[in-house]
């Protein structure tokens, strides 16, 4: 089976690459919130732009792929392999509250609870309130949050 492979980006601006079978196998995938960032784990993903390379007869030299805007150049494997590895580490220092984590927080920001790193799990509304209440949350990758990968 051939596949096409696209040049993916979320909301955040991180770029990563995507494998389907067809235009349409991407299109039902992002409607359907399968598709999510490897980095923030954003559903609100769209192709970038991309050149192929084309083979051309009679033509002297070959095409190029398109040159990437700066800052937006993916990550080489061995980076996102290294980035990876610092997350998973600093993940492995936190404590698993699960869904408890904005109750937690908030005791935590207010004295309530010894301070110390925290990660689980927190709707779009609740990391929205404790932002607004100067609580700093980051979303992690869900893939990231497995303990049994830890």
């Amino acid at each position: 089976m051939a596949f096409k492979v696209f040049d993916l980006q979320c909301e955040h601006g991180h770029v990563f690459e995507g494998w389907f079978s067809s235009h349409s196998d991407f299109d039902t995938q992002r409607e359907s919130g399968l598709i999510s960032c490897p980095l923030c784990d954003s559903k609100s993903i769209d192709k970038k732009l991309s050149a192929p390379m084309l083979n051309v007869s009679g033509s002297k030299a070959p095409a190029t792929p398109a040159a990437r805007e700066p800052g937006n150049a993916p990550m080489s494997p061995d980076m996102q392999a290294a980035m990876l590895k610092q997350l998973r580490e600093a993940l492995r220092q936190t404590e698993n509250v699960g869904e408890r984590f904005a109750t937690e927080a908030r005791r935590i920001h207010h004295g309530d609870a010894p301070e110390r790193p925290i990660r689980g799990v927190a709707t779009q509304q609740e990391r929205q309130s404790l932002a607004e209440e100067g609580i700093a949350v980051a979303p992690i990758p869900a893939l990231l949050d497995d303990d049994r990968l830890q």
